[in-house]
């Protein structure tokens, strides 16, 4: 992360930026920072129980947050123990806590298996001992665990068709949590008699608790019905054995009220608004005006660019609602109907749309990024946009609106050189955008 400010503005008076993506990318760092696992966890620990401790979790944080875990842990160390799952290339070195990596977005034996063996884990525990379950986003692909009567190439199936349709996280968690043995709860009732405390970073806009990682830990108040409408709304062609599943009611969870999670605790550890403040609070020490939109923006990419391009074109023309120079932050989950056969992800996608709808507007440059690193399913986090994009794009015969409707964000941004490519971070709070108005 840069530090000096005087590397990245000129006196405020002047309202000049030496370097804008540098400011940007710092602002980006800024925030994984501060939603990081060694930053926030720690302070949240519960206290050790009379019995044993068997740590459980998945998701892209997890193996980071699990990390953590053993370094704070202030119990003796030879009654913790455990396993998470996380994603291929996400892992962290534990002692006591084993770390398995999986398949994400699109489950596969690994996550099975070690779903299997968490499971095994926390049979024949008591009430004296404690279940501390790691949760963070991308739990739902790596938690493996089919419902009974269905497969892991139905799970597979409905991943891929909704990981396509255009449904958001709510949506697609709520077919997810019906089609598993463990989501919606059940991988608490599980862990009975002991008491379960979870610990999540949250990927989803609102910060829904039962959400994350389809809440295995947590009552959910969605049906099997809820499930099936996504489906019919988006058309998805589904397994007949899930229709089934569906219809006969087979699948549906434990809901909100049970008694069975009475004495159980959630604690959320970080969010997407705790990531947007961070980046304000540095804007504003090195100079700039910060204004967070929203940490729970939804909808399709291309779409929500076109909001954020008509505020920026406001600011730069009209100093309205804020003056400049200024930056724009926001958060939440966008989607990606997928129609083309690019290299997308929803961020590029984004910075792609808003390229077109700024047109080369001066002084205006933007980042996106995913904050767990990876901008979809490529190896980049996001990219970076500036008022000459599109001029260097035409230079280069790059056809900006064929790239985008190819959904071809990646190829776009890598030929030019813009995209971010942090490697894993070992959190995740979604989308981070930045859109500097200098």
């Amino acid at each position: 992360m840069l530090t000096e400010a005087s590397a990245l503005l000129t006196p405020r008076r002047a309202c000049g930026i030496a370097d804008p993506r540098a400011l940007l990318r710092d602002l980006f760092d800024t925030a994984v920072a501060a939603v990081s696992p060694a930053h926030c966890l720690p302070p949240q620990l519960p206290a050790p129980p009379r019995g044993r401790t068997v740590v459980i979790g998945a998701g892209k944080a997890a193996a980071a947050m699990a990390q953590s875990v053993e370094a704070h842990w202030s119990g003796a160390p030879d009654r913790l123990s455990g396993l998470v799952v996380t994603r291929y290339g996400h892992g962290a070195p534990c002692r006591r806590i084993e770390v398995v990596e999986a398949a994400h977005p699109v489950p596969d034996e690994a996550g099975q298996h070690a779903a299997a063996r968490m499971v095994q884990m926390v049979q024949g525990l008591g009430p004296d001992d404690l279940v501390l379950c790691l949760v963070s986003g991308g739990g739902s692909s790596l938690l493996a665990a089919p419902a009974p009567g269905l497969s892991l190439s139905d799970k597979q199936a409905v991943n891929r068709a909704l990981l396509r349709s255009g449904a958001n996280i709510a949506e697609m968690n709520c077919v997810r949590k019906h089609l598993s043995a463990l989501k919606g709860g059940r991988l608490a009732l599980r862990c009975m008699p002991a008491r379960v405390e979870t610990l999540l970073i949250s990927d989803i806009p609102g910060d829904d608790p039962a959400l994350i990682a389809s809440g295995p830990t947590l009552p959910d108040a969605t049906t099997c019905a809820d499930a099936l409408a996504v489906i019919e709304k988006y058309g998805i062609a589904v397994p007949p054995a899930v229709r089934a599943h569906l219809e006969s009611g087979a699948g549906e969870t434990p809901k909100p009220g049970d008694s069975r999670f009475a004495g159980h605790r959630s604690v959320m550890l970080a969010t997407a608004q705790q990531a947007l403040e961070a980046a304000a609070a540095r804007a504003r020490a090195l100079g700039v005006d910060a204004h967070i939109l929203s940490d729970c923006i939804e909808g399709e990419a291309r779409d929500v660019a076109l909001v954020h391009a008509a505020v920026a074109r406001q600011i730069a023309r009209r100093d309205q609602p804020w003056r400049k120079p200024c930056v724009l932050l926001s958060g939440g989950e966008t989607t990606v109907t997928v129609r083309g056969n690019g290299r997308g992800g929803r961020n590029a996608e984004f910075l792609l749309a808003l390229a077109l709808a700024l047109d080369g507007l001066a002084a205006v440059h933007a980042l996106a990024a995913d904050t767990d690193g990876i901008d979809g399913s490529e190896d980049n986090a996001g990219a970076l946009l500036a008022p000459d994009t599109l001029a260097r794009a035409d230079a280069a015969n790059l056809a900006a609106r064929r790239h985008l409707d190819n959904n071809d964000g990646y190829g776009f941004f890598s030929a030019l050189g813009d995209l971010i490519v942090t490697g894993p971070t070992r959190t995740n709070v979604n989308d981070f955008r930045a859109i500097l108005v200098a």
